[in-house]
């Protein structure tokens, strides 16, 4: 039986650390545009069954983005396997928000109908691919 998870060192091929650097930045800028400029678009995807302040959800998510950015980009690359996999976790457990976006009918970053904000579900699972593979976290062998 394969192994798809193997935390320790990795060799990634140049193409992937250009995916993981690209992953990272784009996390913290993500991140640094919840604590600033996006924090009302990114309001309308914290579903309503989070028991927290709707802005704490927005300022504690561009937290974790911007720590975990840094992570994909400056972890040794012992941990980077372990950082890809946190991140693959945080892209799942962000989900139910792009859930509640489409199924709220809310407008934000432009997916202003029910179709943009149903194609936009897709992307989800290709972040965590990204991450997971990025980052060699998942072993194909």
């Amino acid at each position: 039986m394969p192994k798809l998870f193997s935390f320790g060192r990795s060799k990634t091929s140049p193409l992937q650390d250009a995916a993981r650097i690209g992953l990272g930045l784009t996390l913290m800028f993500a991140g640094t545009s919840h604590l600033t400029f996006a924090r009302k678009p990114f309001k309308a995807q914290v579903p309503p069954w989070i028991p927290m302040d709707v802005d704490d959800v927005v300022l504690l998510s561009g937290v974790g983005e911007i720590t975990l950015g840094a992570a994909l980009l400056l972890a040794p690359e012992e941990y980077r396997q372990l950082v890809g996999s946190a991140a693959g976790g945080f892209f799942t457990a962000i989900f139910p928000g792009n859930i509640a976006q489409y199924q709220h009918r809310r407008s934000a970053f432009g997916l202003d109908t029910d179709q943009k904000r149903l194609v936009r579900l897709f992307f989800q699972p290709a972040l965590v691919a990204w991450a997971l593979w990025s980052t060699g976290a998942v072993n194909r062998k």
